[in-house]
């Protein structure tokens, strides 16, 4: 793989850098909430009487917030990745071929390790 410069200044890439600690921050706790609460819905089922809706309900929540962890543990991963790629000194440049990532792409999604049309191979390909 060709690796390229990318271009980027060093007040763009600390930026992002607290960013991504800030993002990472809010996933963690993210996860943990939706995890304590799973925890706490699950004691509540064993306190007492519970109507077959209740338990509908309380599964369909369940599914739900297991989808959610699901996509914040996977976007943990990507923030984790970026962070670990500042450290590197390969911020900005794509983990598939090495080229710079537009730095606009960088702003709307400080975690993206591709470029949009590798990630758009890549979609098609699954």
């Amino acid at each position: 793989m060709k690796t390229v410069n990318s271009g980027l200044d060093a007040a763009f890439v600390e930026k992002q850098r607290q960013r991504l600690l800030g993002l990472r921050a809010r996933l963690v706790a993210a996860v943990e909430a939706t995890e304590s609460d799973e925890g706490d819905l699950k004691d509540q089922r064993f306190d007492g009487a519970v109507e077959r809706e209740d338990d509908a309900q309380a599964l369909d929540a369940l599914e739900r917030d297991g989808h959610l962890v699901v996509r914040d543990a996977e976007r943990l991963e990507r923030v984790d990745r970026a962070l670990e790629k500042i450290q590197e000194g390969t911020y900005g440049l794509s983990d598939i071929s090495g080229q710079a990532i537009p730095r606009e792409r960088l702003e709307a999604l400080p975690e993206a390790a591709s470029t949009l049309g590798e990630e758009r191979r890549g979609e098609r390909g699954r």
